[in-house]
C-alpha cells in the first residue's frame, strides 16, 4: 500500500528535519583560515556562523529553531509535507500587499524538497498553498527566481507563473550631495510599518519577507552578526518617507547593500539623501537591487552587475 502524503503546519518539533533538507545539498563544508585560504573541514568543526554562512539559519538546529519560532509568531505561513512521520519538504510562505502589479499577494520564500521524494512532493505543496490562497481571495502568487535558473522557472510555469518584474543589481558611490534631508533610527519591527508601501530596493524577494529576514535583530546572539555594521532608519528627503536598511558588506566593508521601503515610487531626491548619508559614515560603495526599468533615479554613475532575478507572478482570482 502506497504511503500517504500529509501536509500539516509546521512545529518547533520539525526543526532537525528541516535542517537536514537544507543542509542535504551541500556538497562540502568549508571556512576561511587566518591568511584567506579555504580549508575543507567536517560539518562538526565549524562554529554556529561558519554553517550559518553556506545559507544562513537553516544551516544549524540552533539557528533553524530561532528562525521557525520567529516565522510562528509572526503569522507567516509554513507548511511541511510528510510520509510515514518523515518530513520530505518544507515551505514558507509570506502574505502582503505592494501597490500595482503586485498588490495583494502570497510569496513563496522558501520551498525545498528532499532527493528522495518519490512522489511529486513540491507540486503538491504549491498547490496546497495556492488553494489556500484562493480561499482567502489573495490576488497573486509569487516566487524570486534567478535568471539563470531555468529550471526552476521551468518548475513554475506548470503553475501558469511568469515574469511580472525582472531585478537587477547595481552600484553607486556614495558621494555628498546638495538637499535637506533627516534621518534617524527606527527599530521598530512591526510589518504593519510597510503595509501597502514600495520595495524600492531590495526586491530579490517579496517586501515582507525582506522584512522579516533583515529588520528584526533577532541574530545579535551571534557574535560576528551582531559584529556586521547595519543600519536601521527612517529618512526623510524632499517629501518622501523611506524606511532603509543599509547592511554592511562582510568582505568589502566600505560597500553596503541598501534596502528600501516607501510608500512612494524611488525618487531622485531619497537617492541623494542616502549617498550623502552613507558618505559620512564612511561607506564609499552602495549596491541597490530593483526593477530594470526603474533605474533613472540612481544617477549616470550607476554600474550593473551580471546579475539578474525574475519576480513570477500567476493570478489567483
Amino acid at each position: 500500500m502506497k504511503a500517504r502524503l500529509r501536509i500539516r503546519d509546521a512545529t518547533l518539533d520539525d526543526t532537525r528535519a528541516i535542517t537536514d533538507l537544507f543542509r542535504a545539498p551541500i556538497p562540502r563544508w568549508q571556512r576561511l583560515d587566518a591568511h584567506g585560504h579555504v580549508q575543507d573541514l567536517s560539518y562538526d568543526e565549524l562554529t554556529i556562523y561558519e554553517r550559518w554562512l553556506h545559507g544562513g539559519p537553516w544551516m544549524t538546529v540552533e539557528t533553524g529553531a530561532i528562525w521557525l519560532n520567529h516565522l510562528l509568531r509572526r503569522g507567516v505561513m509554513v507548511i511541511v509535507a510528510e510520509v510515514e512521520n518523515q518530513v520530505m519538504a518544507y515551505l514558507e510562505a509570506y502574505i502582503g500587499t505592494e501597490p500595482q502589479p503586485v498588490g495583494r499577494h502570497v510569496h513563496i520564500g522558501q520551498l525545498v524538497t528532499a532527493a528522495d521524494a518519490t512522489e511529486p512532493t513540491t507540486e503538491k505543496l504549491v498547490q496546497h498553498l495556492i488553494n489556500w490562497a484562493q480561499s482567502q481571495s489573495i490576488e497573486q502568487l509569487t516566487v524570486g527566481v534567478s535568471g539563470h535558473d531555468t529550471d526552476t522557472r521551468a518548475f513554475y510555469a506548470n503553475f501558469d507563473m511568469h515574469p511580472l518584474l525582472t531585478i537587477g543589481k547595481y552600484s553607486i558611490p556614495a558621494q555628498t550631495g546638495q538637499g535637506f534631508y533627516k534621518v534617524t533610527d527606527h527599530t521598530d519591527d512591526d510589518p504593519e510599518y510597510i503595509q501597502g508601501w514600495h520595495l524600492v530596493s531590495g526586491h530579490m524577494e517579496s517586501s515582507r519577507q525582506q522584512w522579516e529576514a533583515l529588520w528584526p535583530t533577532i541574530w545579535h546572539t551571534i557574535p560576528e552578526i551582531k559584529k556586521q555594521r547595519i543600519h536601521r532608519l527612517h529618512i526623510t528627503a524632499a517629501g518622501q518617507n523611506a524606511l532603509m536598511l543599509c547592511q554592511q558588506q562582510i568582505y568589502d566593508p566600505r560597500s553596503a547593500d541598501i534596502f528600501c521601503w516607501s510608500p512612494q515610487p524611488l525618487k531622485t531626491q531619497l537617492i541623494t539623501a542616502i549617498c550623502d548619508w552613507a558618505h559620512r559614515e564612511n561607506y564609499r560603495n552602495l549596491i541597490f537591487a530593483l526593477p530594470t526599468d526603474m533605474i533613472k533615479p540612481l544617477g549616470s554613475q550607476v554600474e550593473a552587475y551580471p546579475y539578474q532575478q525574475h519576480i513570477l507572478a500567476t493570478s489567483l482570482t
